[in-house]
């Protein structure tokens, strides 16, 4: 993964809208480490391969950057992206990856479902 290139990443984004896609999005604050300190308040949210079809879709903010999919009747919102790629697959990957390197969040984008 690359850090964000704001117009690049507004291109990818803008190939998909219009499209019936699937969507992976997901956020943690340490749930994969949270054995390591039982006090920890450990939250998070995950979907995996909803279809939408989103009108717009817009990279906002400095790093870390805001991503939001504009629905018929809502968004899909996105906050702390810092890398992406585009897959061999033709998969849009999104991260926003902390300081050391962990995930917080990621929102991903595909013409076909995720494994």
């Amino acid at each position: 993964m690359k850090k964000v290139q704001p117009n690049h990443l507004q291109e990818l984004i803008s190939s998909f809208a219009g499209k019936d896609v699937y969507i992976h999005l997901e956020t943690t604050n340490g749930s994969y480490a949270a054995h390591f300190n039982e006090g920890f308040f450990n939250a998070g949210a995950f979907i995996r391969n909803v279809v939408v079809n989103f009108e717009l879709g817009k990279v906002a903010g400095e790093s870390p950057h805001r991503i939001g999919l504009k629905l018929p009747a809502g968004w899909i919102y996105a906050q702390g992206i810092t890398h992406y790629k585009l897959d061999e697959q033709g998969k849009l990957l999104m991260a926003g990856l902390d300081p050391e390197g962990k995930l917080s969040v990621a929102l991903q984008i595909s013409e076909t479902p995720f494994d």
